[in-house]
């Protein structure tokens, strides 16, 4: 778990919990790992909603999000403050994503997928497995959309920052990210309209 890759020293409690993260990103680039580890527990559960979003894998996602906190921690003393703690956070999280999907192999098609074996074909209920399927769908219309389109769909809709934050992580401007956001809710709805 990522909690416990980053854990404070034995015997010592995690003073600290009610400071700001810029007070706390400063101790922990002074070499301060109990001041780390509060940001880690603090950030690591929306950092894995996200990377889960992006990468669609929970396996995935926790190495993604385990590895922009190591990223992180080594680039402390590069963390000028010009932004959130928080967002830099979503940054390196987003290029971590970007990469690992970048890497991987090229789905396979439904085709070439042999279909599971029941025993029961009412084992299930119908409701079930159209939920499954609706959610299915949204799945693959997100992975349709444009990596710029996603992300900032994401950022927003799951994680729920405000434009300025998404333009910051994004490194684009807030018009470029209203964009985004407009052609991805568009090509959503477009995609998601059987299901509704």
């Amino acid at each position: 778990m990522i909690e416990s890759a980053v854990s404070p020293s034995p015997g010592r409690d995690l003073m600290g919990r009610d400071l700001p993260d810029g007070l706390l990103a400063v101790r922990a680039a002074e070499g301060d790992e109990d001041a780390f580890a509060v940001l880690v527990q603090r950030h690591s559960r929306s950092l894995l909603a996200l990377a889960r979003c992006m990468l669609g894998n929970a396996q995935d996602a926790e190495e993604a999000v385990q590895d922009a906190f190591v990223s992180a921690w080594r680039r402390l003393p590069e963390y000028h403050h010009s932004a959130e703690f928080r967002t830099w956070m979503y940054r390196i999280t987003v290029n971590r994503c970007l990469t690992v999907r970048r890497r991987r192999p090229p789905p396979l098609s439904l085709d070439t997928v042999a279909e599971p074996a029941t025993d029961d074909a009412w084992s299930q209920p119908a409701r079930s497995a159209e939920q499954d399927a609706a959610t299915a769908a949204l799945s693959r219309a997100l992975a349709e959309l444009d990596a710029g389109q996603r992300i900032c769909w994401i950022l927003r809709e799951v994680q729920g920052l405000p434009y300025k934050e998404i333009a910051h992580v994004t490194r684009t401007s807030e018009q470029t990210v209203r964009g985004r956001l407009f052609r991805a809710r568009r090509s959503l709805q477009e995609a998601m309209s059987p299901w509704r």
